[in-house]
């Protein structure tokens, strides 16, 4: 493969090809050729698509775990989808985690908890959630824990 000379424009016009020849250069060790500038936006905006995807799946296994717990009235109805759903989303977080997004997850439990609260309230007209999570990480991670 040829190592375009110009990777800034590149970056511009075409990122795939970009990204091909700025991982053929650190393959080659050919530090001085990379284009940082562009090479470091795409790490951390990638960083923040890992966190971003972590943030939503664990939202949903909440909401999930929400509606089993206390939406009643579509118990009967819906209480195995729930859990096909739950469980769905446990294998793709636990799939898709690492030991910092695990922190970081950690860390902002209690938001991602009360925006998973904001919704189901939205869709079942409940109000009656506790203000703070009822579980824990582990719990939530856990493919055998179900309230």
């Amino acid at each position: 493969m040829t190592i375009t000379t110009n990777l800034k424009q590149l970056y511009e016009t075409d990122e795939n090809l970009w990204l091909e020849e700025t991982i053929e250069l650190l393959k080659q060790k050919q530090f001085t050729q990379l284009d940082l500038e562009n090479l470091i936006e795409e790490l951390i905006n990638l960083g923040k698509r890992d966190l971003a995807k972590a943030k939503s799946l664990l939202r949903q296994i909440i909401i999930h775990l929400l509606l089993l717990q206390y939406w009643q009235v579509e118990y009967q109805r819906n209480y195995r989808h729930w859990i096909g759903e739950i469980q769905t989303f446990r294998y793709d977080l636990n799939n898709h985690l690492t030991t910092n997004l695990t922190k970081k997850l950690q860390d902002d439990l209690e938001n991602i908890y009360q925006s998973a609260v904001d919704l189901v309230k939205i869709k079942t007209d409940l109000t009656i959630f506790l203000e703070k999570s009822p579980y824990t990480l582990v719990q939530l991670l856990d493919e055998n824990y179900l309230p």
